[in-house]
């Protein structure tokens, strides 16, 4: 079974697409962790890629951890405790690493349930678009084990301390309405128009000059680690990068002249 599938349109987007229903697409299985890696990887490498859309087959986007293989030496865990370290180190906490270090634009497509660290993978990318039957929990904490692959760190940050602590310290589900009442995700849609409106968000966003876009989404990931003097010093060098592209100098010009711009990437 080809554990993520990948498809790329002419327009530049890539839609990968969790493909272990069996499990729900759980995500900590190190078949799929590398199966994630080595797609987001040919994406990012792929010079025609301008935009990713990850989403999952069947009735989930995600169901994190494989709960089967949960409990006494299963899975991640080892009997001895610095190997379970050195299991979390080496797998399921290399795709955050991954899609933080990554310029591509993410949209998650969230099309069911996204639980534990399926939630924090949605959570990982830069848009994200629930349909209506989507649903979200932090729900390590009613497993008996805390948020191992980042979502500590990147729950806060979406949703704000209060609601992070209250999602992750009672592990209750919420729904789509309640995940757009609280930022977690851009705008719900009927489950039937999801991945169309997904991928419309990336046509918006791969209709773009390719280096602005990677280079704001780097500013916008970096910004928030830094100082205003730094994020200023950061966004001067990017900004003389962007100033020398032939999309730059072709966008300005189109933009006088009142017709589309013809960009090429460069």
């Amino acid at each position: 079974m080809t554990l993520v599938l990948t498809e790329m349109d002419g327009e530049g987007i890539v839609t990968l697409t969790l493909n272990d229903p069996g499990s729900r697409n759980a995500i900590s299985d190190l078949p799929m962790v590398e199966a994630i890696l080595a797609a987001l990887a040919a994406a990012e490498a792929d010079p025609a890629a301008r935009v990713i859309v990850l989403t999952g087959t069947g009735s989930a986007f995600s169901s994190g951890g494989n709960i089967k293989k949960m409990g006494e030496s299963g899975g991640l865990n080892d009997p001895l405790p610095a190997r379970t370290r050195q299991n979390y180190r080496a797998g399921i906490q290399r795709i955050p690493l991954a899609m933080e270090a990554m310029e591509l634009p993410v949209v998650a497509a969230v099309n069911g349930p996204a639980v534990g660290a399926g939630c924090d993978l949605t959570l990982m990318c830069d848009v994200r678009i629930a349909g209506e039957s989507a649903r979200f929990a932090e729900s390590f904490v009613r497993l008996g084990i805390i948020p191992g692959d980042g979502g500590a760190w990147l729950l806060p940050r979406v949703v704000g301390f209060s609601k992070a602590c209250e999602m992750a310290l009672t592990g209750e589900m919420i729904d789509a309405a309640e995940a757009l009442r609280i930022g977690l995700v851009s705008r719900v849609v009927p489950d039937a128009d999801l991945l169309e409106t997904a991928r419309d968000v990336a046509r918006k966003i791969a209709a773009n000059p390719t280096h602005a876009v990677r280079m704001t989404k780097r500013i916008l990931r970096q910004a928030g680690q830094m100082r205003l003097d730094q994020a200023l010093e950061l966004s001067a060098a990017y900004q003389a990068l962007a100033h020398a592209t032939a999309d730059h100098k072709e966008s300005v010009a189109a933009m006088l002249e009142r017709r589309p711009a013809q960009l090429t990437g460069r």
